[in-house]
């Protein structure tokens, strides 16, 4: 059995009504392709009809249109037929394949094409003469047919009969037709004359895998941005702080501190009282003068700190021995003195009993 192939449309392919003299139309026809006629330029109907894609009116785009028809016509009709088919094909179930009527053809009730599984299958029709729809006819597409794959290609004319339900690519010598409440899921094409259409509906007839032929309109190209600005390089850290070594954590030891001094008389040197001269006093003996030996005038400062305070300092400016050793001597040599003070007072007592050796 010779299987058809598919048949290309060219640029016919997205028109959903192509006529050679006229396309006239009559109520609210709806057509998701496009639309034109040549080489005539007669377009009536629209609106109230409604096109919902190009029109092209004896332009350059419908001529062509109308040359890539005459291949496709010829293409269908050239193809080998593997069956022949009565004068009415209503009720029946066809398998893919050609299939050849000498002359006119019916459909009367449903027509059913079945793809047995196969989404390319594909169906053509090659009637000698006209082909007609009865009023409520149908052509159903089952298990994988597509509308794509479907074409019919008619000598003279064809006609669809009201509310008919109707599949495939009608490619027609002279004119179509079609009646109030028909329904199209594919396109009607003729080479010569004229389209008449009667509130019909024409719907989508490209294949699930097809991608639409009208090339998509391009986007304005993009509006290049503004290269971003640099932004200022950062600034170098300034080096971190070394921190100062932590203090110890040992107590600091308070300073050396001298004995406090007496408030009682200090005992001379010697431990004992030296004894009275065995003769009176001379004249010579006299209370010690301005000139004799006295603690300094400004004795120096208490070398005693208080707790807490210079023994602190000293642990952190790290004084040395040096320094204890400069404030034991000083006080020393204040404690030396005072002793001397106190010693030549007492002896002066002793030798002088009734403080007559005052006021000398």
């Amino acid at each position: 059995m010779a299987i058809g192939t598919t048949v290309g449309l060219g640029t016919a392919d997205p028109y959903s009504v192509l006529a050679g003299s006229a396309v006239t139309n009559t109520g609210p026809s709806v057509l998701a392709g496009g639309v034109g006629v040549s080489p005539q330029s007669s377009l009536t109907g629209f609106p109230p009809g409604i096109v919902l894609g190009a029109v092209h009116v004896a332009d350059a785009a419908a001529l062509q249109a109308q040359a890539d028809l005459v291949l496709a016509y010829d293409d269908a009709a050239g193809q080998a037929s593997d069956a022949a088919i009565s004068a009415d094909i209503g009720g029946q179930t066809l398998a893919p394949g050609v299939y050849t009527a000498a002359s006119s053809t019916v459909i009367t009730g449903t027509l059913t094409l079945d793809a047995g599984g196969d989404p390319d299958a594909v169906f053509i029709f090659q009637i000698g003469s006209g082909l007609t729809t009865a009023s409520g006819s149908t052509v159903s597409l089952v298990d994988g047919a597509q509308a794509c794959h479907v074409f019919w290609q008619i000598g003279s004319s064809a006609t669809l009969g009201s509310s008919t339900t109707f599949v495939g690519t009608i490619m027609a010598l002279t004119s179509i037709s079609t009646t109030s409440g028909t329904t199209v899921q594919g396109r009607a094409l003729a080479r010569n004359g004229a389209v008449t259409l009667d509130s019909t509906v024409f719907t989508d007839a490209s294949c699930a895998d097809e991608e639409p032929t009208e090339p998509p309109v391009d986007p304005s190209p993009p509006v290049d941005p503004s290269p971003p600005v640099d932004p200022s390089p950062p600034v170098d850290p300034s080096p971190p702080v070394e921190p100062s070594p932590p203090p110890s954590d040992g107590p600091t030891p308070p300073p050396s501190e001298g004995p406090p001094p007496s408030d009682g008389p200090t005992p001379p040197p010697s431990g004992g009282i030296t004894p009275p001269p065995s003769g009176p006093p001379s004249d010579a003996t006299s209370p010690p003068s301005s000139s004799g030996t006295r603690p300094p005038a400004s004795p120096p400062a208490d070398s005693r700190t208080p707790r807490g305070s210079r023994g602190g300092d000293l642990a952190e400016t790290g004084a040395d021995d040096g320094l204890l050793a400069l404030g034991a001597g000083s006080v020393a040599l204040v404690l030396a003195g005072t002793a001397t003070v106190l010693w030549r007072r007492r002896t002066r007592s002793l030798a002088h009993p009734d403080g007559s050796g005052h006021g000398r």
